[in-house]
């Protein structure tokens, strides 16, 4: 099977869909042993090893194996994984949206439900990174289909880390709307905008979380230059026409989209980017294979980005799993929940792809997606302290 961006075809598709699935069969097992050093990368900005740059998303909304890595609806996800390592049995506990995804950003089994709306307690992957390898606001980012809950992932609660070490937060519909576009028809820029224009301006400013100089205790801490930048930034998108993308699945493209952006004008050392829009699979099984079906062609888009940029390419590991599964059986709608306790719903797919990853290989071990934030947080050199999460097993070449 060709990692090239043509994709794969059917043959190639079926037989990696067999193997994953055959794969996922497989009680947990140890066909690895653990990463076989104990900081695989030393001080990760110190230069040495090929990673220099890390992509978490997670594919939020709910998504089975059986329409993803194990289906033909996925052809750039499966080139990503052939290119990496994929865990098929990596473990959720939590099958609440809200509670599940967190919990991949802190390394712990949050126990929030599915209309919470509070940040954790815990210290985010983010909070970690920037606090502990020292990195600048520019450095982390995280790009979100735009609901309120996303926006809890960014940083939490806990008085040793919390919001000046947290992540810039864009999110793809609260920003990339009709409003602001509205302000920027037909202009190269703002010019002597108006009371409602710097109004609106303002609202813009606030969306990213920028607002800060360095050295303040609140807020994420860009310097003055760092922030003109980032609201440069989003008006060149504004322009370039992220706001415009719509249909079914479109908070999730914009999401992608700017994280590409992202990468390509600010060259973060640590992205996460939010998906949800699968989670029409409760009304709709066909509006949630549509869905999946867009973000895999983004996700391609996102990939492919990477690997034909001269600093990006061979510099950036990309992980990417869902929060959870979706149940076995078609509800009375023809739709997908998620509440029935199957392996369906339980365990998911998780991929790793990168400079100093193995290649082409599956690992039937059950891992847990709480297991992505210490593996991360070791690859930058740091610990991970609360987390309950362990290494990623057979990880690196």
């Amino acid at each position: 099977m060709s990692s090239s961006r043509r994709g794969m075809s059917r043959r190639d598709v079926l037989r990696y869909g067999a193997m994953l699935a055959a794969a996922s069969a497989v009680p947990g097992q140890a066909l690895a042993g653990m990463i076989p050093r104990p900081s695989p990368f030393g001080p990760f900005l110190a230069g040495a090893p090929l990673t220099q740059r890390v992509v978490l998303v997670v594919f939020g909304g709910g998504v089975r194996s059986r329409e993803t890595i194990q289906s033909e609806n996925t052809p750039n996800l499966k080139r990503i994984a052939e290119a990496g390592v994929v865990y098929p049995q990596t473990r959720v506990e939590n099958i609440g949206h809200y509670g599940a995804a967190v919990s991949i950003f802190t390394g712990i089994s949050e126990s929030f439900g599915i209309r919470q709306n509070e940040r954790t307690p815990h210290p985010t992957l983010f909070e970690y990174i920037r606090k502990d390898a020292k990195l600048s606001a520019s450095d982390v980012w995280l790009s979100t289909s735009g609901s309120d809950q996303e926006t809890n992932y960014s940083y939490g609660n806990d008085p040793r880390f919390g919001s000046r070490y947290g992540a810039n937060l864009i999110g793809g519909e609260g920003i990339f709307n009709a409003e602001f576009r509205e302000v920027l028809a037909g202009k190269v820029g703002i010019r002597q905008p108006n009371a409602e224009q710097e109004e609106i301006l303002q609202r813009l400013r606030a969306s990213v979380r920028t607002p800060r100089p360095v050295l303040s205790e609140s807020g994420v801490g860009n310097d003055p230059e760092s922030a003109a930048r980032i609201e440069s930034y989003i008006l060149e998108e504004l322009r370039g026409g992220t706001s415009a993308i719509t249909g079914l699945g479109a908070n999730d493209a914009k999401a992608i989209r700017v994280a590409r952006n992202l990468l390509t004008i600010f060259r973060p050392k640590l992205l996460g980017v939010t998906l949800r829009n699968p989670d029409v699979a409760h009304g709709s099984f066909n509006d949630y294979v549509s869905v999946i079906r867009r973000n895999d062609a983004e996700l391609g888009l996102l990939y492919d980005s990477i690997q034909s940029d001269p600093v990006l390419s061979g510099s950036t590991a990309l992980f990417i799993l869902p929060e959870f599964g979706r149940d076995r059986d078609l509800n009375e709608r023809r739709g997908l929940d998620h509440g029935d306790n199957s392996d369906e719903l339980h365990k998911v797919a998780l991929i790793a792809n990168g400079p100093d990853f193995k290649r082409n290989k599956i690992i039937t071990r059950e891992v847990r997606s709480i297991d992505v934030t210490p593996t991360v947080a070791k690859m930058f050199g740091v610990t991970a302290g609360t987390s309950r999460g362990s290494a990623l097993p057979g990880l690196f070449a």
